[in-house]
């Protein structure tokens, strides 16, 4: 024995009750086709399997079928009634319960929340409840509802398919509106879930029930109005969809777009109650179409009932050909009764629309899944042990694992929840040419293939809402182009953001990136910031402009110092060349040379080589320069003590003693690099910090102490020959060389005084320049304070240039 409980009726009288007497049963009014249609459908696998010879050949099935009219407390009291039988059974207290249930399975609930109740119920006497249509996730939960199973797929399945399927269509800005049940908020709870992990936000999500007050429904009403999204997701079923579109309507709200679920989407009665288009161009989730060969002819044979006892058939009959048994007035005057002989195919309604076949086909499956088990407890072959004693426990475990295909060749089975494969078509509500709404299949979701192949829409054209061919747009923020990173707006969710620009060196390529990525040190952003280019790498080149006139300077400074040298060396036996020991003078020339060549070493880009050689090369040339000035300036002071009577000075710093000195000064700063190249040289480096957009090409000092041991070396021996030659000053006019001398020690201080807060504070290849400029402008002192007047001499005033001039009172004044 099987039973079955559906809803004949979709609503029932509501009734104050007193508490003063015993409740009158729930009356329950507004006859429903499809609850006639469920139970067709369980009667015609019945018969399939009463009259099969190869399931259950010799064991008839028998059935009672119950109306729950909706409403959960039915539910509950019609399964107790199934497991108990009809008849109230008094029996003493120490009499233990053991009368076995009335049925083996109950086919149904339809929706979850019955479904919940009535397994809650059962569930600890171990009958199997096993429902068409209850597709709430929470129904899987083994603990709470062990003897329930269902073949129409969870809604774990369904909340995250419809999640992923606005997704693909790009809205992440959308409503929710569910049934306040269990369906509605478990099912918009596991899509809340997964739409957050796939970056949808809900810009409200509210519940409502059929029966609530006009005004909760009009505060869901206001919130929609207030509402910026175009798309509603929602988890309802038809009877509360119905209360919905009539608001809709009344408050004139057009142009959303719906997402629905299996409750209603391919359901014909939903569109034919769409007169006003509010649902145009809905997309969801249905069960995949099914055809059972005979079912559809089976529903449709339908004959009344000889006997008036049946009263909800003869109600069913009525309805459905519009007549009455008894005589009563139609609208037109005419009386119009009942023949019985009316014919189903010549009448159009909900009961001869067979849009929900893959329903009817759940129940199918669920009445053949309990003949399977039963068949393998019996031991069925050709004949069944009659002698084996059902027991619910026996027959729910069978049931889990029976495995079988329907003559569709179909697979049915039960997962460890008692959830069949998930498998969803993908429908499209579209316009037809006679006014109705076609239910054209778009695409498919199986949850068994990996997760990008789960949705697979198909290549043809899709209706939206108002049947436009173009896809609504439902954002919060428009989407953030390459070279902008996401904002949360304050108070807000993730999706409402604003587009901020990437600052300088950070670039997004991404459309809507949340962060800008920091371009690597070499490169740069450019101007849109979506890529990041290549710095321009500074250094002082040839090339430009300043390199070129600095290393003109230097070549020119050369010259100018070979042109002298050639003089002198031309004119070397004369007075003015010999009065001031004629060799340091050569050897200044050559340090000099020296000098503004060192120069041209900071210029080009920085190598290993370069960097060591340009602070080496400048710092050791400079002191041989000085050394050279300071032995000129000692002879100076030197040859005035000779002068005085008794003075044998001059054995002491003879020319001998004046090369020695030259060369324990150089050698005092070849020291000095040796020990700086040798603890931390001088090293090419890419300074990425004095720029954002440059790349400054330069030598890095290594050790800033062997840095500045070489310049202040060379400052030390400046300032002593400085002091030397302002002492030697005021010397009669026969050796005032040590006017010029001092002179360009002067120049040679100021300029190198200057250059050190030159040089920290010039950016870049600037302090390069500072560097080179410091050193010409030195070494241009020094050629021009100490050469030029002997060269003036010695090629403009050759009548001076003698020895009685030199030595004389009347010697001409340098």
């Amino acid at each position: 024995m099987l039973g079955g409980i559906f809803s004949f009726h979709n609503k029932w009288k509501n009734r104050q009750d007193t508490y003063m007497h015993k409740p009158l049963p729930l009356q329950c009014n507004s006859l429903k086709f499809r609850g006639f249609q469920l139970a067709q459908a369980m009667l015609f696998a019945i018969e399939e399997i009463n009259n099969s010879t190869d399931l259950l050949p010799d064991i008839s099935l028998g059935y009672k079928i119950y109306d729950a009219c909706v409403s959960i407390a039915r539910g509950v009291r019609v399964a107790l009634a199934l497991a108990n039988g009809n008849e109230m059974v008094f029996a003493p207290s120490e009499v233990p319960c053991t009368r076995s249930a009335q049925v083996q399975a109950i086919m149904g609930e339809t929706f979850s929340s019955p479904s919940m109740a009535i397994s809650t119920v059962i569930g600890p006497f171990h009958i199997p409840l096993i429902s068409h249509y209850a597709t709430c996730a929470c129904l899987s939960d083994k603990t709470k509802y062990p003897s329930f199973l269902r073949t129409i797929p969870s809604d774990y399945y369904q909340s995250r398919a419809l999640a992923q399927l606005v997704k693909y269509f790009g809205w992440t800005w959308v409503g929710a509106i569910r049934s306040n049940d269990g369906y509605g908020n478990n099912g918009m709870a596991t899509f809340t879930e997964t739409a957050q992990q796939l970056g949808i936000c809900l810009e409200y999500s509210v519940s409502f029930f059929r029966t609530d007050p006009p005004d909760k429904i009009q505060k869901i009403i206001d919130i929609i109005k207030a509402s910026t999204s175009k798309v509603i997701v929602t988890f309802l079923s038809p009877s509360e969809l119905y209360v919905l579109m009539h608001e809709f309507f009344y408050h004139n709200l057009t142009g959303y777009q719906w997402v629905g679920t299996e409750a209603w989407i391919f359901d014909s009665e939903t569109a034919a109650r769409d007169r006003h288009h509010i649902l145009d161009g809905a997309i969801g989730l249905s069960i995949p179409k099914a055809h059972v060969s005979g079912m559809r002819e089976f529903i449709l044979d339908v004959t009344p009932l000889n006997s008036s006892s049946n009263e909800l058939f003869t109600k069913f009959w009525e309805k459905l050909f519009s007549c009455k048994f008894k005589k009563s007035k139609s609208s037109d005057g005419n009386q119009r009764e009942c023949t019985g002989h009316e014919d189903v195919t010549r009448v159009q309604n909900s009961f001869t629309d067979m849009s929900l076949m893959p329903i009817f086909y759940n129940v199918y499956k669920g009445v053949y899944a309990v003949a399977h088990a039963l068949h393998n407890i019996l031991s069925c072959n050709k004949t069944c042990n009659n002698k084996v004693q059902l027991d619910l426990f026996t027959i729910l475990q069978h049931i889990k694992k029976i495995r079988f295909k329907t003559k569709e060749g179909d697979e049915v089975y039960f997962n460890e929840n008692g959830d069949p494969a998930a498998k969803y078509e993908i429908i499209n509500w579209q316009p037809a040419e006679n006014g109705i709404v076609d239910f054209v299949t778009v695409g498919l979701y199986d949850a068994s293939l990996p997760a990008d192949k789960k949705l697979k829409l198909q290549n043809r054209s899709l209706f939206w809402a108002q049947n436009s061919p173009q896809v609504p747009l439902s954002i919060c923020s428009e989407k953030c182009p390459p070279g902008t990173r996401k904002v949360l707006q304050k108070g807000k969710p993730v999706c409402c953001y604003d587009c901020l620009r990437c600052a300088e060196g950070e670039i997004s390529n991404i459309t809507d990136s949340v962060t800008c990525v920091q371009c690597h040190p070499e490169f740069w952003s450019n101007e849109r910031r979506d890529a990041c280019g290549k710095k321009e790498a500074e250094f002082l080149s040839y090339e430009e402009i300043m390199g070129a006139l600095l290393t003109a300077a230097s070549l020119f400074g050369t010259c100018m110092t070979a042109v002298v040298a050639f003089i002198f060396f031309r004119y070397r036996q004369t007075p003015v060349v010999r009065a001031n020991n004629s060799e340091l003078s050569f050897l200044l020339l050559f340090s000099l040379t020296l000098c503004f060549l060192c120069s041209l070493t900071f210029i080009g880009r920085p190598s290993e080589w370069s960097c060591i050689l340009r602070h080496t090369a400048f710092g050791i040339t400079f002191v041989l320069c000085i050394s050279c000035v300071m032995g000129k300036t000692i002879v100076v002071l030197m040859a005035f003590r000779a002068t005085l009577p008794g003075s044998d000075v001059m054995k002491w710093f003879g020319p001998a003693q004046q090369k020695l000195s030259v060369l324990g000064f150089t050698l005092i700063q070849v020291i000095i690099c040796i020990l700086w190249l040798t603890i931390s040289p001088p090293f090419p480096f890419k300074n990425f910090q004095q720029f954002k957009d440059k790349i400054i090409l330069e030598c890095a000092l290594g050790s800033a102490v062997g840095f500045w041991a070489v310049l202040g070396y060379i400052g030390l021996l400046a300032m002593l020959c400085f002091i030397l030659a302002f002492l030697a000053r005021k010397l009669p006019d026969n050796f005032n060389e040590a006017k010029f001398i001092t002179f360009s020690m002067l120049i040679f201080c100021a300029v190198w005084i200057t250059f050190i807060p030159a040089y920290v504070s010039s950016p870049g290849k600037f302090s390069v320049a500072v560097e080179i400029f410091a050193i010409l402008a030195s070494s241009f002192g020094l050629l021009i304070c100490i050469f030029i007047p002997k060269c003036y001499i010695i090629l403009l005033k050759p009548e001076k240039n003698t020895k009685k001039n030199m030595m004389g009172k009347g010697a001409p004044k340098l």
